[in-house]
């Protein structure tokens, strides 16, 4: 699928270099086509990394993808250089007079806060009662998945008894819901939280279909009736090093952390990670892309 960005995007030049077609606006324009508008809510520290990562994820159909991305404007990444910020992304309030056809909200380092004391908090809920109205659907991730689950449906996240880390076994509970359509019935997954949300909970909202879930990691894939919201507890999108980069930055900082479960060859952190998600991370966003963006967005809103 070719995937439009911003010219001189620096995800736009690691992609082409894994063979992924990335196009940018001056050949855009010159195809007679409605394009996909898809607006990317990047909340993570590393935002150029989850920007190729994403990026990635979007690039498994047919379909050309417009990819807007989005930051806050009442708090700003410390990780990310103002300059690339200045570039290429842009605030709710640049944007909140226009339609999407699909919103991605990515997780975020906050995950221990309570909701209420996150600095964007009250950004975050205007953009997500936005999403009703503007987006056709939105699919929410990790701690985006469990700001969501409380914003639309009241839905408590706890802390775990310790972190969850690493890579872990799914089932698909209902294949009969095209988000999971070619999925194995049993696939693997990264988490990376100290937080979750209660099945019980989940079931008891009666707004939410489960789809996926693990013995270990909990729910893992969730959708409401309506398809216009989208759940997912881990992090499919992760490069193959993205655990490897966690763990190691985390014991030069002193933290006690176990290593990723699942993840290294012989449980040796010294080893190349064993990539094992990416196939069911490819269909999880192109079956998300063409069943509830693609299939039910107007031609023109």
């Amino acid at each position: 699928m070719p995937i439009k960005v911003q010219k001189n995007l620096p995800a736009k030049r690691i992609l082409e270099d894994e063979n992924i077609f990335m196009m940018d606006e001056n050949r855009a324009v010159s195809q007679d086509i409605r394009p996909l508008r898809i607006a990317i809510l990047n909340l993570m520290p590393l935002k150029e990394d989850t920007e190729v990562q994403l990026l990635r994820c979007l690039s498994n159909t047919p379909l050309q993808v417009d990819v807007t991305f989005l930051t806050t404007k009442t708090y700003v990444s410390k990780n990310t250089a103002a300059s690339h910020l200045d570039k290429f992304y842009q605030t709710y309030d640049q944007v909140q007079d226009q339609r999407y056809d699909g919103l991605i909200i990515t997780g975020a380092p906050v995950e221990q806060l309570d909701f209420e004391e996150v600095i964007y908090w009250n950004e975050l809920k205007e953009i997500m009662e936005w999403s009703k109205t503007n987006v056709t659907s939105t699919l929410h991730i990790c701690w985006g998945a469990q700001a969501g689950l409380y914003y639309h449906y009241g839905i408590h996240k706890h802390i775990l008894n310790e972190k969850l880390f690493g890579v872990f076994k799914h089932q698909v509970c209902n294949r009969k819901i095209p988000l999971v359509r070619g999925f194995d019935d049993y696939f693997y997954a990264p988490h990376s939280r100290y937080t979750g949300v209660s099945k019980e909970d989940i079931l008891a909202c009666g707004e939410l279909d489960i789809l996926a879930e693990s013995e270990e990691a909990g729910v893992f894939i969730l959708v409401s009736k309506d398809g216009k919201n989208v759940f997912i507890t881990g992090h499919p999108e992760y490069d193959r090093v993205t655990l490897d980069s966690e763990y190691k930055r985390d014991i030069l900082k002193g933290i006690e952390i176990d290593m990723p479960l699942n993840y290294y060859p012989d449980n040796d952190p010294s080893q190349r990670p064993i990539l094992s998600w990416r196939g069911h991370s490819n269909a999880l966003y192109t079956n998300w892309l063409n069943y509830y963006v693609y299939q039910n967005t107007p031609y023109e809103w």
